[in-house]
């Protein structure tokens, strides 16, 4: 599998993985321009607080809307739009509430409730629930021939694959059942559990006040119905990642750190037998196989340049250079290590993008990126 392939046949969906700092955001951008140019309609979803997406597409403006780009300084074919939004979670969480209510009473009794109101913070500051549930929603309305999402940079890596299942699991049907209807039983053993349910609500008020039992009750109660619905959106979600129309790439740096989570991102994804498309090494340094000696190649120019300044000033400088080139193949000897290492566990393609002066701030830099990533002659592939 190529990334043409991963971009262009057939996927509806391609979720770039790997930890934090390594260009997850640009390579997903750079993605969805490429595809974008090819003539789909595309849109990039990023959940970066860092906000570098909305710099590299000129984008003033970026919030939970989708937002067309202007892709008049690169070549489209004909028909290929990019859009891009930024997930903004709290409002994502209230606009979920709204659609999954049974009617707008209830929704607006949900939001205005402070059980929902303290809950909203924990899971809306969830980015990686709220980036599976946005998923749900832009993939399954047809809109877009591709969706690129950017994860949020890594906390805990298994984060984003245990999120679409969170809100289910924390509205357990059980667990609501417990608060709103305690189960009645019979003898002696039934009594002393109810006996027990009885204590437990006394103290819970005690601790926390009636009004907070009664604001509980009030919120299970409005949530009680919408389960089913979280559930299906939780295992369509599911079969959506499963699915060939899904592809995960990861992304990672040559370090140690970075290979690490890249080699869990590979075990989790097989063992949930998810749709591997590739993984990209970015901000590789390069260097070649000769050995440089600057005193042959620089020694005598240095020497003419410096005749006005002191004696020691060529040589200090082409000791300098001689340094810096050693510590540049070294540095490019671990790297290459490390990359045979990722090679060890990657599936699909490998590739490898070199370190480049300057931060990626238009579409320009972002094609410059596409380019190296969709030259199908720099690519290593184990299909």
């Amino acid at each position: 599998m190529t990334p043409r392939q991963v971009v262009l046949d057939g996927r509806r969906l391609v979720v770039c993985v790997g930890s934090g700092g390594v260009g997850k955001t640009t390579s997903a951008a750079s993605m969805g321009l490429w595809a974008a140019m090819q003539g789909k309609k595309v849109l990039v979803l990023t959940i970066d607080p860092a906000r570098r997406l909305a710099n590299s597409l000129g984008l003033t403006e970026f919030g939970n809307d989708e937002r067309r780009i202007d892709l008049s300084d690169v070549d489209v074919v004909d028909g290929g739009q990019l859009w891009a939004m930024m997930l903004d979670t709290q409002t994502t969480f209230n606009e979920l509430i709204v659609q999954m209510a049974p009617n707008q009473e209830t929704a607006q009794r949900i939001l205005d409730n402070p059980i929902y109101q303290t809950m909203s913070d924990t899971f809306a500051g969830s980015q990686e629930y709220m980036a599976a549930e946005k998923l749900h929603d832009v993939v399954s309305t047809g809109r877009y021939d591709l969706v690129v999402l950017d994860t949020p940079p890594v906390k805990n890596a298994l984060d984003f694959f245990e999120a679409p299942g969170r809100l289910s699991r924390f509205f357990d049907r059980q667990v609501i059942s417990w608060f709103l209807n305690p189960p009645k039983r019979t003898g002696l053993l039934g009594s002393l559990k109810q006996g027990t349910s009885t204590v437990i609500w006394k103290m819970l008020g005690y601790v926390f006040g009636h009004d907070f039992l009664e604001d509980l009750s009030d919120f299970l109660l409005l949530f009680q119905d919408m389960y089913e619905g979280f559930r299906e959106r939780h295992q369509m979600v599911l079969k959506l990642f499963r699915s060939q129309e899904c592809s995960f790439v990861t992304v990672c740096a040559p370090t140690e750190p970075s290979v690490e989570v890249a080699g869990f991102f590979s075990k989790e994804l097989s063992q949930r037998s998810y749709s591997r498309g590739g993984t990209v090494v970015n901000q590789v340094h390069l260097c070649g196989d000769v050995v440089l000696d600057p005193q042959v190649l620089l020694g005598e120019q240095a020497k003419e340049l410096s005749q006005d300044l002191q004696d020691w000033t060529a040589a200090s400088l082409v000791a300098r250079l001689g340094a810096a080139h050693r510590r540049l193949r070294a540095l490019a000897a671990g790297e290459r290590l490390l990359i045979q290492k990722v090679q060890s566990f990657s599936s699909g393609f490998l590739l490898e993008i070199p370190r480049l002066e300057g931060e990626v701030n238009d579409l320009k830099g972002l094609a410059r990126i596409a380019s190296i990533l969709f030259d199908d002659a720099s690519v290593s592939t184990d299909s």
